[in-house]
Parts: structure tokens; sequence; C-alpha cells
């Protein structure tokens, strides 16, 4: 079932199950701590993604706030991330082996495998009431360096993650923000047998 604030901004044109619906990707937390059972159970849903050859080449680097880890993740990100997930629970950076485990040779789909674990991740949160939010916007090698991360590995992407907050926590200009997106039409997306480029309206 869709709720309130979702129901009003985005309407699927074929039917589906609610929760991909109302996923979305708040900014305000309110800086409450996320038990352990909870996050851990976040990590467990992103477990059970698909990957090729069940390779499964993402992994999870964490920090909860009020921790002796905190700083060294929050200081990777730019000051316009920094002001609003200063309220997180949590940050976790996403990194992906770039090779299989079995033979070494380059896996094509590992980032492709790592998105599928994040996207599980952030389904069970939102089934969990819990705030999701990916993130760009922090220093790539400054994360390799600073986190021991292998060459061996790709950094994807970091996420906060906390309970959701009021849009009146968040500066102005956010504020005007905070709301669920919408996503462009089947019929931009969608193409049977060959590539086109969808008509400009």
């Amino acid at each position: 079932m869709l709720n309130s604030e979702i129901d009003h901004k985005r309407k699927p044109s074929h039917k589906i199950n609610s929760l991909f619906i109302n996923r979305w990707s708040p900014r305000s937390m309110t800086g409450e701590d996320i038990d352990d059972d909870d996050l851990m159970s976040l990590f467990e849903a992103a477990r059970w993604a698909p990957s090729s050859y069940n390779n499964q080449p993402w992994r999870f680097i964490y920090a909860k706030r009020n921790t002796e880890s905190w700083n060294k993740l929050f200081d990777l990100l730019y000051e316009g991330n920094k002001v609003w997930a200063k309220n997180a629970a949590a940050l976790v950076v996403v990194i992906s082996r770039k090779n299989f485990e079995y033979n070494e040779k380059p896996s094509i789909t590992h980032q492709f495998d790592a998105g599928a674990a994040w996207e599980n991740l952030a389904l069970e949160s939102c089934d969990r009431g819990i705030a999701t939010h990916g993130m760009q916007g922090f220093d790539y090698q400054r994360a390799k360096t600073e986190l021991g991360i292998p060459e061996s590995y790709d950094v994807m992407a970091m996420i906060a993650i906390g309970k959701r907050g009021p849009k009146e926590n968040l500066p102005p200009k956010l504020q005007e923000v905070e709301f669920p997106n919408d996503r462009k039409p089947l019929t931009e997306i969608v193409m049977e047998g060959y590539f086109r480029e969808p008509e400009k309206h």
C-alpha cells in the first residue's frame, strides 16, 4: 500500500509491489542511533543480491555515529553532504571487487552486481521505516587511501542511514527538494528489438 506522502507524488503505470514506489532517498535524519540488529539486517538483505557466478563482489565499510570510526568516514564527504549527513546514524562506503575470486579474471558486471546489493539494502531499509540516501559526493581517492582499500576493489558510493527526520531539520535549499521524485515513463527507457532515442516533447 502506498503511504500518504507518496500517493500524490508517484503513480506507477503498471501494478507492482508498493515497496518499490514507497522507497525514496530522504536527507533529513534525526541523529538517533540505530541498533545493531537493524543495521545488520540491512546488510543481510544486501548479502542475498544476485551476482555473476555468485561472485558477490560487494563489500561494506561502515561507521556508526559516536564511534571512533565515524569521523574517518564523515570527513570524506563533500560539504554539501556534510550539512545533512551529520545527523545520520551510520555511514557506509560501498566497494566492489573488480575480478572474480575463482579465477582472478575481470568481472565485467561487478559494478552492476554491487548496485543490486545496494538496492536490496535500500528496500529492506524502507520496509523497516529507516531512511537511506546514496551519495557520490565524497573524495573517492581519499576513501581508498584512508580506509585501506586494496587496488583490487573499486569505490562505488557512500550511503547515509538513519531515522527519518522532519524536512525543517535541513537548510532551506534542501527543504525545497525533500520529497519523493517521479520517474521517466516506460516509453523512454524500454525498447523492443533495437535502441532508439526517446522522442522529445
